[in-house]
């Protein structure tokens, strides 16, 4: 039978006690960011803050992950909340007391994502006599590369419990207004890949070009093409983004290198567009270096897929942030982002959903806020209680209304 939604404790009204240790482990999570998936003083933090919770903990064996189990006191089906761990090589430049000064930056919020996790565990833990089936923390180092749900979930993350999770849901925070929540079903962001394309020649003497099989003019053709090949064999309701971020060649003016290359950055949507675009650029390329007497060298390397949401839990999510913190505070996104996440890769296996939690300081402009990934980007800490105890209403109500 389903569960009236009004089973599930207030965690909204109970998360507001949280709050100051959560920005406490929040700040400290900040001033000390550890990059990739082995992340030991991370992981250290987080086990002290789960330390007294009636979990069952385990980390991992190849990378610095922490899963934690709570098994409630009935029978039931078993939701996953995940939270990433990992910082950016990013020198911060936010100005705030608790600056990070190791050359490493919280630049994406994974700091507010690792302490609302601590306490969502907390709220969930307190209502463990009443919690239906179980809950699994999903710690994950590595989501800013080179990638951490994927080994954790072959280091079984999701048969945590001794059975398969049945939901998943992540929260992601963004600059934006204070306290709205946004979400969609179906894709809410895009696949990542990366696209290298090398141009060889013969190199030469600068006053020569005849003497030589120069690759640079073709590589800038490339280039070029490449960005209306994007718009002549994709469907524009299927976007491609393609952002060409490095370009190298000779570094002696009068020389003609014998090769020059490219590298970009590719995200897309679908799987069918990330299985033709490298089909469709390696075509391109060789027949350009083909008229310029060149040969062309085509590395392509997927990253992650596109993150996916289940249509009924995307609606599901929508339903219960609007019913816990009043419709005016919950947005359909009309698009999906084109940025990228390794929760794909759990949403592959899993129905659950992604949505994000915007939570810009009282003093800066929503509207010309610094992004994601910004030196200078700000997250308010004091909206951790609402982060935690949507996770924590996620994982409640999903397990009431599946009894």
């Amino acid at each position: 039978m389903l569960t009236p939604p009004n089973v599930t404790p207030d965690f909204r009204a109970e998360a507001q006690f949280l709050i100051a240790d959560l920005s406490a482990l929040r700040r400290e999570l900040h001033q000390d960011p550890e990059l990739g998936n082995e992340l030991p003083r991370t992981q250290a933090r987080v086990l002290r803050a789960l330390q007294g919770l009636p979990l069952d903990v385990r980390t991992g064996s190849t990378l610095s992950s922490v899963v934690a189990v709570l098994r409630g006191g009935a029978p039931g089906p078993t939701a996953l909340l995940r939270g990433d761990m990992d910082g950016l090589p990013i020198a911060e430049q936010s100005g705030v007391e608790f600056a990070s000064t190791n050359g490493a930056m919280h630049a994406c919020g994974h700091d507010l994502h690792t302490a609302g996790l601590v306490g969502a565990a907390r709220l969930l833990s307190a209502h463990q006599g009443d919690l239906p089936g179980n809950v699994v923390f999903m710690f994950q180092p590595g989501e800013e590369g080179p990638g951490g749900a994927r080994p954790m979930i072959d280091e079984g993350v999701l048969d945590a419990v001794g059975a398969p999770v049945d939901a998943a849901y992540a929260v992601h925070v963004l600059p934006g207004e204070p306290g709205v929540f946004t979400t969609r079903t179906g894709p809410i962001l895009a696949g990542a890949n990366d696209l290298r394309v090398t141009f060889h020649g013969r190199g030469g003497h600068g006053s020569q070009p005849h003497h030589a099989v120069d690759p640079v003019p073709p590589l800038l053709e490339f280039c070029q093409a490449l960005q209306v090949m994007i718009t002549r064999r994709f469907d524009v309701f299927d976007p491609v983004v393609a952002s060409i971020t490095t370009l190298q060649a000779g570094e002696v003016l009068n020389v003609i290198p014998p090769s020059a290359s490219m590298g970009a950055s590719v995200r897309a949507l679908s799987r069918s567009t990330t299985e033709a675009f490298p089909q469709f650029a390696a075509e391109l390329a060789r027949s350009i270096a083909a008229g310029s007497g060149c040969t062309a060298e085509v590395d392509w390397r997927p990253l992650y897929p596109p993150t996916i949401n289940d249509d009924a839990e995307g609606r599901f999510v929508m339903d219960m942030l609007a019913q816990t913190f009043g419709s005016e505070h919950v947005v359909e996104a009309t698009a999906p982002l084109m940025a990228s996440e390794d929760f794909s890769y759990v949403l592959q296996e899993v129905p659950g959903a992604m949505y994000f939690m915007q939570v810009s300081p009282p003093d800066v402009d929503p509207e010309t806020a610094p992004s994601n990934h910004s030196p200078y980007v700000l997250f308010d800490d004091t909206h951790l209680g609402d982060h935690a105890a949507s996770l924590a209403t996620l994982a409640f109500a999903h397990n009431a209304r599946r009894i």
